[in-house]
């Protein structure tokens, strides 16, 4: 009885011994296998696998935006060329693309901007005027001769699109007039027209603009209309101009001063040493940059031409003409509209009292420093071009 109890838990245990040997060796076998699978598996196939689609909805189906489909919302046959599968991976690089945007495609490209208030409402395509402005006026002020900024505003047309830099901080203060509305207001503290000029007026944001004004605050202009004044500029093909100049102190360039009688003149005779030709600045191919006038493609050339740290502009003026050509035809004074210098030295106000010179003494000698800056620079330039030019030159003869 003894051996017939025994024998079957003995088979018992070892049945139990097998059982699990062989669950190991199935797990084991599996992992393996699952191993081998998966390494096997093409690993571009899980990549390329388009999941937005199923996963996340497109952007017109969560905005529900009202721009109508180009085409039927019926699946095209594929195209020969890219197909599907691998347009996501292949690269964009358009060298002809504004510098920065080469990886981007050429129609999403926006290389260009404007001054045009938009609405936080409504559909983009509703949020200008029909007829939008076509010129730009940009005046540096202060709080202080804001009556005179009132007029000078009020003698530009819906036509242009205003722009007011605030070198005192006081922007908000001019709400009192109507017009501040639709004005665009950039305010920063103690600087001057060519450092808002050279970070605010890019050529690529003015770029909707046919002419662009960029003035001082001190100009009378009860005898001046900026329509009228855009007609004679391209009667007479001005790419850069200013209206002519009266005043009750000295004038310090005679070909900005008026000439009753006539619509425009281009250069007129200076004292004796002062023009080396008489195409040449100051007796042509020269305005003062107190109320300069630019066509939009001369102002792209003038921009690149301000240096970045030299703010006050003096010297400027005598250079303006390398931008047009021929410089004493395209640069002219407009006579038939005409402005008074009031001479407010309202900025020189800003600068700051140093070694016993008043704050007046300091702006001005760095007025005057940075013309002698500037004409040094442009100098060594032409020269270091020419210089190159020769160079490149005689290397080319002698291969």
């Amino acid at each position: 009885m003894a051996n017939r109890t025994e024998n079957p838990l003995r088979c018992s245990t070892s049945k139990k011994s097998n059982d699990r040997l062989m669950l190991i060796i199935g797990t084991c076998a599996g992992i393996v296998i699952g191993f081998l699978l998966g390494t096997s598996f093409p690993a571009s196939s899980l990549t390329k696998m388009n999941i937005s689609s199923t996963i996340v909805p497109p952007v017109n189906t969560v905005h529900g935006e009202d721009e109508k489909p180009e085409k039927s919302a019926t699946r095209s046959p594929p195209s020969k060329g890219i197909n599907s599968s691998d347009a996501a991976f292949h690269k964009i690089w358009v060298p002809s693309n504004p510098r920065g945007a080469e990886m981007l495609p050429p129609s999403i490209v926006e290389a260009e901007s404007d001054f045009y208030l938009r609405r936080l409402w409504g559909l983009p395509k509703d949020d200008l005027p029909e007829v939008k402005p076509k010129y730009l006026v940009a005046f540096t002020v202060a709080y202080q001769q804001r009556n005179n900024i009132d007029a000078c505003i009020k003698k530009f047309s819906d036509n242009f699109t205003i722009v007011l830099f605030h070198y005192d901080g006081r922007a908000s203060e001019y709400d009192e007039f109507e017009w501040s509305k639709r004005a665009i207001h950039v305010s920063v503290p103690k600087q001057t027209k060519w450092w808002y000029a050279k970070r605010f007026l890019h050529p690529d944001i003015i770029a909707p603009y046919e002419y662009i004004f960029i003035w001082d605050e001190d100009l009378g202009v009860e005898n001046f209309d900026a329509e009228e004044y855009i007609k004679l500029v391209k009667k007479h093909g001005l790419e850069i101009s200013q209206p002519a100049v009266e005043s009750r102190k000295t004038i310090t360039w005679k070909i900005t001063k008026r000439i009753p009688g006539i619509e425009v003149h281009r250069e007129v005779e200076e004292k004796l040493g002062r023009c080396n030709d008489p195409h040449l600045p100051p007796c042509a191919g020269f305005i003062e940059i107190m109320a300069p006038v630019f066509s939009r493609d001369a102002w792209r050339c003038v921009w690149h031409m301000i240096q970045n740290d030299l703010v006050h502009g003096w010297g400027l003026d005598f250079a303006l003409r390398k931008c047009v050509e021929p410089a004493h035809e395209k640069i002219g004074v407009v006579d038939a509209q005409w402005i008074i210098h009031q001479k407010i030295p309202s900025l020189t106000s800003q600068g700051t009292a140093q070694e016993g010179k008043s704050a007046f003494q300091g702006v001005r000698e760095r007025c005057k420093r940075e013309w002698t800056m500037f004409q040094k620079r442009m100098s060594r330039s032409e020269q270091k071009y020419l210089k190159d030019i020769a160079s490149a030159s005689s290397k080319s003869t002698l291969t």
